[in-house]
């Protein structure tokens, strides 16, 4: 941490957290603030049968490519190329839609499913968030 000049670390996977501070003569020596393993998934309570009550919005039943991972979206190999992918193309399972540029790693992104893209829901070089919605499929 000290060669990088970093004075914080977090790091959050499916069930783990980790997070490290490093004394930087203004803090607590160097230690591992937490290392808890963090709650599984509890699947969402299904809805009672019979009628309901609508409140005005309906429950979004699209399919959406997500992100994989924190960091910077890119329609494009580069800033000269077309999109990988537009509204109104048609993507299978190993289809690359987009690049995410992780820690300087250039990461292509497969659709994994198959569709039509319907919306393209972030901007060129938009950060992004890991489980961020990047495609609405049609």
């Amino acid at each position: 941490m000290k060669k990088s000049d970093l004075s914080e670390f977090e790091v959050e996977e499916e069930n783990f957290k980790l997070k490290i501070k490093r004394d930087t003569g203004n803090e607590a020596p160097a230690q591992i603030i937490s290392s808890v393993p963090l709650p599984a998934a509890v699947p969402a309570a299904q809805p009672a049968s019979g009628p309901t009550e609508v409140s005005g919005t309906e429950p979004d039943t699209d399919t959406y490519i997500t992100s994989p991972m924190v960091g910077t979206f890119y329609s494009s190999p580069s800033p000269e190329s077309d999109a990988y992918v537009k509204s109104g193309d048609n993507v299978s399972n190993d289809t690359i839609v987009c690049i995410i540029e992780a820690m300087k790693i250039m990461n292509e992104i497969q659709a994994e499913q198959s569709g039509s893209i319907a919306e393209v829901l972030v901007e060129n070089g938009q950060p992004v968030e890991y489980g961020q919605k990047l495609f609405r499929l049609g």
